[in-house]
């Protein structure tokens, strides 16, 4: 078991950032909030509902990962960005400038998308997740492998574009500063639950403890 007594609840539209360090038991969060494993006991609820109580489809339509690991499938951009045909090619393509790509639609994507770098990859991902407009986004480092100017631009990008319920798994601190809320997570417990602000200035929060480690947040390894 690696998550143990984590109860928190997360308000409509609300962004929040999950942190803490390699093994605290970020990513299993997200695996047992999409039913990739189920809960041994306990709850999760979405407006009230056990998500154990609906479908597998049902549940995961309203909701879209962009993952760490950007994934695309042998054929057209077209299909990738849009593979239930439930948009036009210009609004495809339209999606696509809005997050700083400047490709055919049409354009063949080879067999785990190994002709377009890592980079273009999770850019692709994040154009998927905004036409297909989830109830929750849920983002795992999903910037990664793009340089800090395009961050910057992906990050407004999500600000603006998804009027939704936003879940960012960081492993870099920055990707969450501007969240409502930081969980904080050590060793499968949640241990903080607050505005990011807040516990930045708390000089003995885990948050505070891990931003100084990495010099985040304006946070001096000396401080």
């Amino acid at each position: 078991m690696i998550l143990k007594e984590v109860s928190a609840k997360v308000e409509a539209r609300e962004k929040i950032g999950i942190a803490g360090r390699t093994g605290s038991g970020k990513s299993s969060l997200t695996l047992a909030l999409f039913r990739i494993v189920e809960l041994e006991r306990g709850h999760i609820l979405i407006d009230g509902v056990d998500i154990r109580s609906v479908g597998l489809h049902t549940l995961r339509k309203a909701m879209t990962m962009i993952p760490q690991d950007p994934v695309l499938f042998q054929g057209s951009l077209q299909y990738n960005l849009d593979p239930n045909a439930l948009h036009s090619s210009e609004e495809i393509a339209a999606v696509m400038r809005e997050v700083g790509l400047d490709f055919d639609t049409s354009r063949e994507v080879n067999e785990g998308g190994m002709n377009f770098s890592v980079g273009e990859r999770q850019l692709m991902c994040i154009a998927r997740a905004g036409l297909a407009n989830p109830k929750i986004l849920v983002l795992d480092e999903a910037t990664s492998a793009i340089d800090h100017h395009t961050d910057a631009l992906i990050q407004q990008y999500l600000r603006t574009k998804f009027a939704c319920t936003i879940i960012t798994i960081a492993h870099r601190l920055h990707t969450i500063l501007d969240s409502d809320r930081v969980m904080v997570l050590e060793h499968g417990r949640l241990v903080e639950f607050d505005r990011p602000q807040v516990l930045l200035e708390d000089k003995g929060s885990s948050f505070f403890q891990l931003a100084k480690s990495l010099g985040f947040g304006g946070v001096k390894p000396d401080e």
